[in-house]
């Protein structure tokens, strides 16, 4: 393949949330994906409302609700990747990418805590 074919490639899956080959994260990851990913030591960052935080959230995970999300990078591990979780996954897409602005290494869940739950992700009531 040529450097302007892998390049295109690359952005491609960037844009549609496929993990590159260098094991980077793409935009957004699967459930499944996300289940392992932090099992591994990845990060997880819920930005729900706190009211939906206390209905139910990932016992290892952090929580800074989006509005809040410029206040995140001091509370979250400076060396692994960040999966972002909410409702839907609406909010985490915002979330994640104003992380990588940031320069951290985010990745929304799609489908949020619901996806999660499916996928075998623990859940603390």
């Amino acid at each position: 393949m040529t450097t302007t074919s892998s390049s295109l490639l690359g952005r491609l899956r960037g844009l549609f949330g496929a993990a590159a080959d260098d094991g980077r994260l793409g935009s957004s990851v699967d459930a499944a994906r996300a289940v392992d990913l932090v099992r591994d030591g990845a990060a997880l960052l819920d930005v729900r409302e706190r009211h939906e935080w206390k209905t139910g959230h990932a016992p290892q995970a952090i929580h800074v609700p989006l509005g809040d999300i410029d206040k995140a990078p001091r509370r979250l591990p400076k060396d692994r990747q960040v999966l972002v979780v909410c409702a839907s996954g609406m909010r985490s897409r915002t979330a994640a990418k104003r992380l990588r602005g940031l320069g951290i290494e985010a990745a929304s869940i799609s489908g949020g805590m619901g996806a999660w739950q499916r996928a075998g992700g623990a859940v603390r009531r």
